[in-house]
């Protein structure tokens, strides 16, 4: 299991299915373990973590470690927590911050990258892409909606917002997210690193 799980990565980490359309070469950029309990599934790298290569290593990163607990060792030890966003490598950026992961990651890499995590037990979707990947039209008709109805996707599935400090006015006119969402998000995520 180990050596097909580090021949997947080394696939991964060849990619280049859509270099042409990236502002720099690619770089995925993710974090997978045979066994991780845990699976982070954000947006795409932004270009801080591109450079650095360590997923979720800005402010984003920051709040969500605020959100669930964890401190950064704990949120990168690969043998509990996986990390592979639903685009894989920095897309660039536009008028309004980084433009949508490129879509033909999610199809490509994710189906084998979870066949090679058997003992997940929680996937986070942080963001609306994600929750687009992986709940389809399941989803509610907004993103508060599709939050605030956690309990719909348990127990494979739980959709956060993304937690962009762009998004500070999101966290500002949706209370709920601090006073249900967060409590329910760690108490999960603690139970399932304890397993």
């Amino acid at each position: 299991m180990e050596r097909t799980l580090q021949r997947l990565l080394e696939s991964v980490r060849q990619c280049a299915a859509c270099a042409p359309r990236l502002p720099f070469p690619p770089r995925p950029v993710l974090r997978v373990s045979a066994t991780a309990r845990l699976l982070i599934v954000g947006q795409a790298p932004g270009r801080r973590v591109h450079e650095t290569g360590i997923p979720w290593n800005d402010p984003s990163g920051d709040r969500l470690r605020a959100w669930l607990h964890l401190d950064r060792a704990t949120f990168y030890d690969t043998a509990r927590i996986a990390i592979v966003p639903t685009g894989l490598c920095y897309p660039g950026s536009g008028a309004r911050g980084d433009l949508p992961p490129r879509p033909e990651c999610a199809p490509l890499w994710h189906p084998p990258l979870l066949k090679s995590m058997p003992r997940l037990r929680l996937i986070l979707l942080v963001g609306t892409h994600a929750q687009a990947y992986y709940l389809g039209s399941r989803r509610k008709p907004t993103l508060a909606d599709t939050v605030q109805a956690f309990a719909d996707y348990l127990p494979r599935f739980f959709p956060l917002p993304h937690p962009s400090p762009r998004n500070h006015r999101w966290f500002q006119t949706h209370p709920w997210l601090e006073t249900t969402v967060l409590p329910a998000a760690r108490t999960l995520v603690h139970n399932v690193l304890a397993l």
